[in-house]
């Protein structure tokens, strides 16, 4: 497929998963949403495990924050345009405060504070699914979505909670920011070719947030497993550790043109027959 249908078919499919969300039934949020299986306190902490596995996301925000802007002590570019640092520079920010607002909101979980957990989850999802449309779709329009991605991953969360207040909650939009949003990663990634190496990384961390919603659907089964950890505690470490992969991404991949560049083409003697030619 051209380019050209490629971006066709990535909007068609776009455009029909919004009308097929918009066509759902309302999605109430379940009334026993706020119930974790973990209430011990730890360390003086009410639901403290809840709460203190929080620390990874604000420990990755902050590398991930120093690894864009270059303060880790990279020694090269990570990006080939300096724009592209925006979409990881702001999903590092949305990482750092989910660790504050999911720690605030597991404190006393109810919905108001499940607002600021969610408001900086959004910023993540969306700009990374706006880096996946700069490196692969096109660089101006990528980094042109930016902004109105954020809006709609905030508006989302607000319809929400308001929807919630007026007696008639609606996850719907919000589950399709958060779930459609990785799909829309993948199809990306599958559509259009590559600008930077090591795509696998970036499936592993894709993994990883599934183990995540995996281990949050079984918190109270896994809990019960001993009384150690809750299902809900580890899928704070695991969705961290979804984000670390893609920062860790970020450190160790390589331009796709300088690395096939680097490669010898079919047919060149190595350096040393060269040399010895000359000789």
């Amino acid at each position: 497929m051209s380019h050209r249908t490629r971006i066709i078919l990535l909007g068609a499919i776009t455009v029909a998963a919004g009308v097929g969300v918009a066509l759902l039934p309302r999605i109430p949020q379940p009334p026993d949403y706020h119930r974790f299986a973990d209430h011990r306190v730890f360390l003086a902490v009410p639901n403290g495990l809840n709460v203190i596995s929080n620390a990874p996301f604000l420990l990755v925000g902050v590398w991930g924050w120093m690894l864009v802007w270059g303060l880790s002590g990279a020694k090269r570019p990570l990006f080939l345009t300096p724009a592209e640092r925006w979409p990881y520079a702001l999903l590092a920010l949305g990482v750092a405060l989910t660790g504050f607002g999911s720690a605030y909101y597991h404190l006393a979980p109810d919905n108001a504070r499940l607002v600021w957990d969610r408001l900086p989850m959004t910023l993540g999802f969306m700009s990374l699914l706006s880096a996946m449309l700069m490196e692969r779709v096109n660089l101006r329009a990528g980094l042109l979505a930016l902004g109105p991605l954020l809006v709609l991953g905030l508006a989302s969360v607000a319809q929400w909670y308001v929807s919630e207040l007026r007696g008639a909650g609606d996850l719907r939009l919000y589950l399709m920011v958060q779930l459609y949003s990785l799909a829309l990663i993948l199809l990306v990634v599958g559509l259009f070719p590559a600008r930077y190496t090591r795509a696998a990384d970036l499936l592993a961390a894709l993994g990883f947030y599934v183990l995540a919603k995996v281990l949050e659907a079984l918190d109270r089964q896994i809990f019960s497993l001993g009384k150690i950890l809750s299902g809900h505690t580890l899928k704070h470490l695991a969705a961290a550790l979804g984000v670390y992969w893609v920062f860790r991404m970020l450190a160790r991949r390589r331009p796709v043109v300088a690395e096939a560049a680097q490669r010898p083409k079919a047919g060149d003697l190595p350096q040393a027959a060269h040399e010895s030619v000359k000789i």
